[in-house]
């Protein structure tokens, strides 16, 4: 095989500024101002004029400078150099490159950011390719992945860690099905293909509970949260009142709060059920929210940047400083589950949709909705006094 040779070293091409710098018979490295690096290969196609009568030249790209090597871009450069001149447009001719599995998952990654519910899931979808799967089948052709490769990847984790595990698999399906949809792969998908042979085996899954306090230490618990200042302390407080999940607190912004109707709508995209959840707002609710207004910012319960929401760790490290073994903030709603049922003798209904649970169908949810907001302000006015510690302030629950 002939030696090609240019102007480029491998050195240059690592380190050369933005622009774009030709190694000779028409192959340049481009680099842009974000210092992303490509290949790009221009010819003249032989016979071919463009719209103006003069003859066709063409740039064709040849791939990333991260992926493609100076010796790969000059031999694909060479070849399309080759057709040109036999009159072949290398658009329509070029022996089609198989990218990567990591190429084709990076693809998918980009393509449906938009679809996913906030960049915290696009990112985790990424993240477990990026840790199981790329350093075992990263760098393959996408057409040569099949059984053997996918359990070199399931296998390890199948059992020690089965929730990733099966995400993983999820995961791994979906970018060999997009690489198959645009002609890459064909034949059955392995990770179908080793569900249906059950080649894995069947792992039994424990129901994972949040730990939760007793309903009856949490008065007690208030109080010692009360005497605290820190704004985790607050969000706390008010996130054990409202009986509402971390991430929907901690997002919480002012525009959602209406205090004169005594109501804090949060909005479909925070919400696990995707639909607009409203909080009724007890008098403890309200003085919790009435000493934040002062800071000013458009997060109710703000971190430690300006106009920024706390980390989602912020409660859970709190209740470790106060040396709170055993008991997740998640668990709050737990306990104010039990206790809804056990004292306030609730109905099933007024206390799941006070948890945002969906309860019925879509029909009855949408009948009881506007009913059972009053029910609701009345059971979370009387949780309020009970957490507080002011006994007796409502005694009759619908």
């Amino acid at each position: 095989m002939t030696h090609i040779s240019g102007k480029l070293t491998k050195k240059l091409v690592e380190n050369l500024g933005a622009g774009r710098h030709g190694d000779g018979n028409g192959l340049y490295l481009v680099v842009d101002p974000s210092g992303a690096r490509r290949w790009i290969v221009r010819v003249v196609v032989k016979g071919q004029k463009n719209k103006k009568g003069a003859p066709l030249r063409t740039d064709f790209g040849l791939g990333g400078a991260d992926i493609v090597t100076l010796p790969q871009a000059r031999d694909r450069a060479l070849e399309y150099r080759r057709m040109a001149k036999q009159g072949l447009n290398p658009r329509f001719n070029a022996r089609q490159e198989i990218p990567t599995f990591e190429e084709i998952a990076q693809q998918v990654h980009i393509e449906r950011l938009p679809t996913w519910k906030n960049a915290k899931h696009g990112q985790q979808w990424i993240n477990t390719l990026r840790d199981y799967a790329f350093p075992k089948i990263g760098r393959m052709p996408v057409d040569t992945i099949g059984q053997p490769e996918a359990l070199m990847c399931l296998s390890p984790i199948w059992t020690e860690k089965h929730e990733t595990a099966r995400r993983l698999a999820q995961r791994i399906k979906t970018v060999l099905d997009v690489a198959k949809s645009k002609g890459f792969r064909s034949g059955e998908n392995p990770i179908t293909e080793i569900k249906d042979a059950r080649v894995l085996p069947k792992v039994k899954i424990k129901p994972k509970h949040h730990a939760a306090m007793r309903w009856q230490d949490v008065p007690a618990f208030y109080a010692e949260l009360k005497t605290r200042d820190a704004m985790a302390a607050k969000a706390l407080m008010f996130t054990c009142l409202t009986g509402s999940r971390t991430s929907e607190v901690l997002g919480m912004q002012w525009d959602e709060v209406d205090l004169e109707a005594r109501l804090w709508t949060c909005p479909a995209q925070r919400m696990k059920t995707g639909e607009k959840h409203s909080v009724p707002l007890s008098d403890e609710m309200i003085a919790i929210l009435s000493t934040l207004k002062a800071v000013k910012s458009d997060y109710v319960f703000e971190g430690q940047k300006r106009h920024r929401p706390m980390s989602n760790m912020a409660m859970l490290m709190l209740l470790r400083r106060m040396k709170v073994e055993g008991v997740t903030v998640h668990g709050f709603r737990s306990t104010f589950r039990d206790w809804a049922s056990e004292v306030a003798n609730t109905s099933r209904e007024v206390a799941e949709m006070s948890l945002a649970h969906k309860v019925g169908s879509k029909s009855e949810r949408s009948y009881a909705r506007s009913d059972l907001l009053e029910r609701r302000r009345v059971l979370m006015e009387r949780w309020s006094g009970f957490v507080a510690g002011e006994v007796g302030k409502v005694v009759r629950i619908g």
